[in-house]
């Protein structure tokens, strides 16, 4: 089965887990219309590959989650607009998302919720009784725990997706992203985020930072 085809499959399962049966149109037209968005040029890092990899880790920390289909929803849409030069992003994502879950038969406050969840990956500070946010938020950012060489890759994708930012430019708005992430009390907020990916994600954001600190020798 094409990784398009499993992607379909994944997000049917999610709309119907948060709407009642029967309750809405066809998921088929919705979850093609968010892959394709997903597939978009622009995209180096944000792409399906960094989706499915959030949907995966929202599976592996569902047990933590009060609605696990509303948290998968949220994965699907929270980076669902995206444009590397624009800030609003995650609002943008967060309309969307009311609009089409709607549209889609999502109960009221089941859209709300997934908007509310788009919203907080601007930050990724959710309270400490928010499980849905805590493992949405873990999921995102459990890239930050890879090894070294899906690091780099990772490192490499946000590089290229910012193509257009000068050298100096994107150091320092990258090490800032980095340090804001760092000052934050704890980066993943569940059990298993703690345990197994705190150390590690704060390891490599150092050693990330200390690379952006360093300069760049002149070409010759």
């Amino acid at each position: 089965m094409a990784d398009t085809d499993v992607l379909r499959e994944r997000f049917v399962r999610a709309l119907e887990g948060a709407r009642e049966p029967g309750g809405g149109p066809d998921p088929v037209p919705y979850a093609d219309h968010l892959i394709g968005r997903w597939q978009e040029d622009q995209r180096r890092y944000h792409t399906v590959a960094h989706l499915t990899a959030v949907l995966d880790r929202v599976d592996e920390l569902e047990a933590y989650a009060d609605d696990p289909d509303v948290v998968r929803l949220a994965a699907w849409f929270h980076d669902a607009v995206y444009l590397p030069d624009r800030s609003e992003n995650e609002e943008r994502s967060a309309r969307l998302a009311e609009r089409a879950l709607a549209e889609a038969g999502v109960p009221e406050a089941k859209v709300a919720e997934v908007t509310r969840l788009v919203r907080l990956t601007a930050t990724h500070d959710p309270a400490d009784d928010d499980r849905d946010g805590q493992v949405l938020c873990d999921a995102d950012l459990a890239i930050l725990a890879s090894p070294p060489s899906a690091y780099a890759a990772y490192t490499a994708a946000v590089r290229a997706e910012y193509h257009f930012v000068p050298g100096d430019a994107f150091r320092e708005g990258r090490a800032a992203v980095l340090r804001r992430l760092l000052d934050l009390p704890r980066l993943f907020r569940t059990p298993y985020g703690r345990e197994h990916w705190e150390a590690t994600a704060r390891y490599n954001i150092r050693g990330e930072l200390e690379m952006l600190s360093t300069p760049t020798p002149p070409s010759s």
